[in-house]
């Protein structure tokens, strides 16, 4: 197995600060850690050795989408764990998405 790069560290401790019934994106993990490699946040995301306690299935896409879940169980797991921390899904969907969000801020 490969080493975890310090990146993916960084992400998965990003991760470690979104409260349970928030949610938040891979541009917003991008953007608190100073990056534009929005696609390498979500392969650090995907790569995620300790979901569910890193929260992983807590990153959606920017859109409300529910997005992929790499984790035991997948999609349909990912929509389970965010309604037993009270986020409702509709449709694949975050709702009341707005309400929902988790934006970092640089003291995080």
């Amino acid at each position: 197995m490969k080493k975890e790069t310090l990146f993916q560290q960084k992400v998965w401790k990003a991760m470690d600060l979104i409260p349970k019934g928030k949610v938040t994106t891979y541009k917003e993990i991008a953007k608190f850690l100073n990056t534009k490699a929005y696609q390498a946040v979500g392969s650090a995301v995907g790569k995620n050795p300790n979901a569910p306690k890193t929260p992983c299935h807590r990153v959606v896409n920017s859109d409300g989408r529910v997005g992929n879940y790499s984790g035991k169980g997948g999609v349909k797991r990912k929509i389970e764990l965010l309604k037993n921390e009270g986020v409702e899904v509709k449709e694949g969907k975050i709702a009341d998405f707005e309400n929902k969000m988790f934006y970092f801020n640089k003291s995080s």
